[in-house]
């Protein structure tokens, strides 16, 4: 009887046992899986984008982010120049002036707003304005015919008018005075209010009080320009999660669960522009001095499933080393298609985390959803390994990476430090697992 195989089956004999073969399909089979991971990702993003929509759409109905730029006086000065032919020209220029103190305190309410499934951060503040203009200001004489201290106004910018609740009235030294809706400095303020100011020329050098009370309402960022020579801003808010921003940080902040409060206090030295000036357009050094708080969510639950997308390459990864070193080392044959059928499991983790989270609380979506997949994929692996021994080592391992992504996704700041640290206790563990392989004698065993 001839025992020698014939070339068909020496090639079978060399699928089935090659090492090389078996990583080399492996690696392609992670590569596939890229593609699922990949559209995970498309549609992450495209449920962010449809939240951002949500969001903006609410905004414009509510009212947007707001910055409250002022109060600004101007005052009309008429100058005549004379040209040639003995032409006499009339110019009218604006002398503006900033307060000499300005100080604002205001409160901030939060509020969530829901929209299906998604929810958007909206506010209600009372902010009261209050300070001090001194009209002594030098003007320049050269051609000065006029000034119309009796056309004088102030100007305040809010950047959206829809968020003002309540009627404004403008207490201007013992008299009040009522706005009006629209912005008389359309090159430095687009949109805000007008108050026009009664004959300010018995008033030249000396200190003018003024305040004045907000009622306003905006979607996730309330800012301030300090135009004042010496601007205190107090904010005190029952959002936990705020997001200070702008030019300037608060020289005091308390942040804690039940809230925060901050204050600032902003010098005319620390802006790059003067308390008063003629005919220019400081709008862009204004809008560089701006200070504020964004009322942001804490690191969303789109955020963190686009995280833990990222470390998909690295889960699949994982959990194919340990079936194939559980094929190297129990001489189980394990089929490319049951390698797919684990990917594949592992890619789910990501669709019922995303779609669950959009439901309930991201660490409940985050459980259920590890535990599916865990559950799935050691129920499939027990009859494959037929080891109690190794199906523990992959409960170990599947425990060991969802346990350490959660941990990572919590400690935002501390992602990189996390990361690396995890990588290399992995490559450690598996160069002491497969330390005493003979790799280049490896004969792996036929059932």
């Amino acid at each position: 009887m001839n025992d020698s195989q014939s070339p068909l089956d020496k090639v079978n004999s060399w699928i089935k046992n090659s090492v090389g073969l078996k990583l080399g399909t492996i690696t392609i089979l992670m590569l596939l899986l890229l593609i699922p991971a990949s559209m995970i990702k498309s549609i992450i993003s495209e449920r962010e984008m449809l939240n951002q929509s949500v969001l903006n759409e609410v905004s414009q109905k509510w009212a947007g982010k707001q910055q409250i730029n002022g109060p600004i006086l101007t005052i009309p000065l008429i100058y005549e120049y004379e040209i040639e032919d003995g032409k006499i020209i009339t110019k009218t220029k604006y002398l503006y002036l900033l307060p000499e103190q300005l100080a604002i305190t205001g409160k901030i309410e939060p509020e969530k707003l829901k929209r299906g499934i998604y929810e958007v951060v909206v506010y209600k503040s009372i902010l009261d304005f209050s300070g001090q203009f001194k009209l002594n200001t030098k003007i320049d004489q050269d051609g000065l015919k006029e000034i119309k201290y009796d056309e004088a106004f102030l100007t305040v910018g809010i950047s959206d008018l829809r968020g003002i609740k309540d009627q404004i009235t403008l207490n201007w030294g013992n008299q009040k005075l009522d706005v009006q809706p629209g912005s008389k400095l359309n090159d430095m303020i687009s949109s805000g209010i007008s108050i026009d100011l009664p004959d300010v020329s018995n008033q030249i050098n000396t200190n003018i009080d003024f305040s004045f009370k907000l009622n306003l309402q905006g979607s996730q960022n309330l800012s301030f320009i300090p135009l004042g020579s010496t601007t205190n801003v107090n904010l005190s808010s029952t959002w936990n999660s705020p997001s200070f921003n702008g030019n300037f940080l608060p020289d005091n902040r308390e942040v804690s669960d039940e809230g925060f409060s901050a204050d600032w206090k902003i010098l005319q030295l620390n802006r790059n522009y003067p308390q008063t000036w003629i005919d220019k357009n400081m709008r862009n050094e204004m809008q560089y001095s701006a200070l504020g708080v964004d009322l942001i969510m804490p690191l969303d639950d789109y955020q963190k499933s686009m995280r833990s997308s990222k470390y998909a390459v690295m889960t699949i990864a994982l959990i194919f080393l340990v079936f194939f070193l559980v094929e190297i080392l129990n001489g189980r044959k394990i089929h490319p298609f049951q390698y797919t059928l684990v990917g594949l499991a592992l890619c789910l983790f990501y669709i019922l985390l995303i779609s669950i989270s959009e439901h309930s609380n991201f660490n409940i979506a985050y459980l259920i959803s590890a535990g599916i997949t865990s559950l799935m994929i050691l129920i499939y692996a027990k009859s494959v390994f037929k080891s109690g021994k190794f199906t523990g080592v992959l409960t170990a391992t599947i425990l060991g990476i969802y346990g350490f992504l959660f941990v990572t996704l919590q400690l935002a700041d501390y992602a990189l430090l996390m990361g690396s640290i995890g990588l290399a206790l992995i490559l450690g563990i598996t160069m002491y697992f497969t330390r005493n392989i003979n790799w280049y004698k490896l004969n792996m065993k036929t059932e």
